[in-house]
């Protein structure tokens, strides 16, 4: 298959991620209540009977554990909900109208787009939070009745309904994130632990998107492994792929720290990525961790022993994902900081 048709196969796939999303949410009025004086064959001068107004739907966000990502929400930028309707006589209530509920995967933050604000997040399979509410119905002149007026000819209308713009952003719900500069050897390790097939390439950046694969363990276990794009000095500032993708580390239970055994100055390396974390959030430095030098096949035992000797004071472990080089070993680590 020719280069080019292989690149915009990749693209293709890599567009289907969506992790954020601005929606204009827009809900309907609510429905009037009633004025209405109960009259018939046998009544000429009933008391008021007027029903309330009908709620106008609500905007409801819903979990949903077997959707990963927010495209289905990326084109479809106005969300309506239905008005209520009005009260009828014989104190009937208006219907209230249909609510407008939005399936979104485990892990969607929802913020005011204008005020940045934190609304919700949403975390558990058919969990659901009101996104904006509609308009109450208004009450009919049965409720304002007294002693001192019999006969209301008055009810209220239905509350006017709201138009706000919301984000929405999505955090990879995974038990270890893959954490390293651009290069470390992620992507890789990724492939070869579980069935993922991202795109490898000797460049930085390769990964612009997280990756999920679900590593198959020992008596039919399993773990889901998260590969987050590549982090630089200075991510926690914007640059790079900036905070975009900082975000889904906070949703992994354990970091997996990847540097590679030819890079100039493994300890160095390992302080830039934590230090970016904890400027990140501060919280994330509290997560359980471990440090795999990665590409251990380019050097030699004498070098590797060398390198032994100035790394940092964090659980480690030397791989390699081209000779498979403590993969079992590692997996078995993973396992037990997840289920300590």
């Amino acid at each position: 298959m020719p280069t080019f048709a292989v690149s915009k196969k990749v693209k293709m796939a890599e567009s289907n991620f969506v992790d954020y999303v601005k929606i204009c949410c827009r809900t309907g009025k609510g429905g009037a209540g009633a004025m209405h004086l109960h009259r018939d064959k046998r009544t000429a001068m009933g008391g008021p009977d007027g029903g309330d107004g009908g709620r106008a739907g609500h905007i409801i966000l819903r979990g949903n554990s077997n959707m990963w990502t927010l495209l289905h929400l990326k084109y479809r930028k106005h969300i309506l909900a239905a008005p209520g309707g009005n009260g009828d006589a014989g104190r009937r209530s208006g219907a209230d109208g249909k609510d407008e509920i939005l399936d979104v995967p485990l892990g969607t933050v929802a913020r005011d787009a204008e005020t940045g604000e934190f609304l919700f997040e949403v975390t558990k399979d058919g969990e659901q939070h009101v996104l904006l509410r509609g308009g109450r119905g208004g009450l009919g002149n049965f409720h304002f009745k007294n002693s001192v007026n019999q006969t209301p000819r008055f009810a209220q209308p239905g509350e006017d309904g709201k138009e706000e713009w919301k984000i929405l952003e999505l955090k990879v719900l995974a038990d270890v994130g893959l954490v390293g500069l651009p290069n470390a050897g992620k992507s890789t390790l990724l492939s070869v632990i579980t069935a993922a097939k991202p795109e490898i390439a000797d460049y930085p950046f390769t990964t612009i998107v997280p990756n999920l694969g679900i590593v198959d363990y020992r008596d039919y276990k399993s773990f889901v492994v998260a590969d987050i794009p590549g982090i630089i000095e200075g991510a926690h500032e914007g640059k790079g792929l900036g905070t975009r993708f900082l975000r889904h580390i906070e949703r992994n239970a354990t970091l997996l720290f990847m540097v590679p055994a030819t890079s100039e100055n493994i300890k160095v390396e390992y302080n830039i990525l934590l230090k970016e974390l904890k400027l990140y959030n501060k919280e994330l430095a509290d997560k359980k961790r471990l440090l795999a030098i990665t590409k251990c096949d380019l050097l030699t035992e004498v070098e590797l022993a060398e390198i032994k000797k100035s790394l940092p004071r964090v659980p480690h472990i030397f791989i390699s994902s081209a000779t498979n080089q403590s993969i079992d070993k590692l997996k078995d680590k993973l396992w037990t900081l997840i289920n300590d």
